[in-house]
This record gives C-alpha cells, sequence and structure tokens, in this order.
C-alpha cells in the first residue's frame, strides 16, 4: 500500500506542474503580457460614448456644411428676396396647376355604361360599342368643362392638370398609371349654370346624350355649393413643353 501510494505521488506532482505550466504560458498568450482584468481594458459603456462623439462629431460638421451651403446662396439681403420671389411665384403657379386641393361651388358630371332592363336585356339593336362610355364622351365633357372657365377638375380620386391624358382600357379607363371603372365621377369648380351651358352646346356631348335615350347609357349633372378637389400628388414631368412666352419672377 506506501509502494503504491509513493508511486502515485512519484507521477502525479510532475503531471500537475506540467498542466500548471502549460496554463500559465496560455493566459500569457491570451494577455499579451499584460494584466488580464486590467482597468483601462475596452468596456462597452467606453465604445457607446465613443460612438456617440463620433456621432456629434459628424453632426456638427453636417451643420457647417448646411451653414455654408446656405450662405453660398444666401445669406445677403439681395439673394434672400430673390429666394423669398421663387418661393412665391412657385406655390402660386402650384395652385394653377392642380399641385394644391381645392374647395367651391361647382358642378358633378356622372357617366356610366348602360344598365340591363328589368328584364336582363340590352336594346337589340344595340352593339357592345353603344353601351360603354368611351374616351371620346369623358374628353367631350372635360373640355366642356375647362372651355366654361372651370377653375378646377377632377376625375374619380384624381386631379387632372395638363398632363393628364384619360384612355380607353377596354371598359376601363386608364388615368395616370391606374385603371377605374364606371361609373366615372368629374367633378369641377367654378360656374355651374356656364359649365351646364357649356355641356348642353358641346357637339360631342350632346350626342352621348342621344345614346343615353336611345341605349340606356349613363349621365346626370348635379350643381353642388361646395365641390372638393384633391391636389395632383404624382409627379409632373413635362418633357417637350416649353414657356409661351418670357418668364418673370
Amino acid at each position: 500500500m506506501a509502494r503504491t501510494t509513493k508511486s502515485l505521488w512519484r507521477f502525479g506532482v510532475p503531471a500537475v506542474c506540467l498542466l500548471a505550466g502549460l496554463l500559465l504560458a496560455a493566459t500569457h498568450n491570451v494577455s499579451g503580457g499584460d494584466e488580464i482584468r486590467r482597468s483601462d481594458a475596452p468596456r462597452l459603456v467606453d465604445l457607446v460614448r465613443e460612438a456617440q462623439q463620433s456621432v456629434d462629431r459628424l453632426t456638427a460638421e453636417r451643420d457647417d456644411l448646411v451653414s455654408t451651403l446656405d450662405t453660398h446662396h444666401g445669406g445677403s439681403p439681395g439673394a434672400d428676396a430673390a429666394l423669398a420671389a421663387i418661393t412665391d411665384r412657385s406655390a402660386r403657379l402650384a395652385v394653377e396647376a392642380g399641385l394644391e386641393p381645392m374647395r367651391g361651388p361647382g358642378l358633378v358630371v356622372t357617366l356610366n355604361d348602360a344598365q340591363r332592363d328589368a328584364e336582363g336585356r340590352f336594346p337589340r339593336d344595340a352593339s357592345p360599342d353603344d353601351l360603354v362610355v368611351h374616351q371620346q364622351d369623358i374628353d367631350a365633357v372635360l373640355n366642356a368643362l375647362w372651355s366654361a372657365g372651370a377653375e378646377g377638375i377632377q376625375m374619380q380620386d384624381q386631379r387632372i392638370i395638363g398632363t393628364s391624358a384619360p384612355r380607353c382600357v377596354g371598359n376601363t379607363l386608364l388615368l395616370n398609371g391606374r385603371t377605374y371603372s364606371p361609373p366615372y365621377v368629374i367633378s369641377a369648380i367654378g360656374d355651374a349654370s356656364a359649365m351646364q351651358a357649356a355641356l348642353a352646346s358641346a357637339p360631342l356631348v350632346t350626342l352621348y346624350r342621344q345614346y343615353v335615350i336611345r341605349f340606356g347609357l349613363g349621365y346626370s349633372e348635379e350643381p353642388r355649393t361646395q365641390v372638393d378637389l384633391a391636389g395632383h400628388s404624382g409627379p409632373v414631368r413635362m418633357k417637350y413643353a416649353k414657356p409661351a412666352g418670357p418668364v418673370g419672377y
């Protein structure tokens, strides 16, 4: 028994010393010869503080650049006055161009495809083209309203501006990239009596009204004391248009 104990000590002590040496060597390599728990070791709070300082520095640089840009384009009474004049003119043109909402008295015109009778039938002598609202019918109404001095026009939920072009696609309507089905509601702000007179004298509107009587197409005019028009929210791209005359500020 004594011999066995002595043998364990004889081989165990060197093994323990060897493991301790390996552990010390690994610790030295990890720490690079420095204390592992030294007080100047990076901490998360320090990293956050450095990041915040970097953000503050970049924000200050941005503010300096904005100030430089403002000074370059303005900063003087003459430049400020010119900028104010441009801004005012832009605001006025936005209203005239249909980019701002409008409210006022006007007229609402509704056009609709023909509906079946009580027995579910259309007139026997009608062709498919006789039973639907066409692009020419919508254009005729829009042109009559503009000719009567309409201040603004909206079709469905979109404002009609200089670049708007309603297009027929089958039995639906394409307007500014969006498709609509009848009934087509056209709202206009202006003198309702003048607009109704213009509609009554427009040849293509008169022709459409004849189809209303003969084939059952839908048509109505409703003067209103208040009509709300949305402002045009899409991009305004004028590729070929040019000013008709000199433009001043």
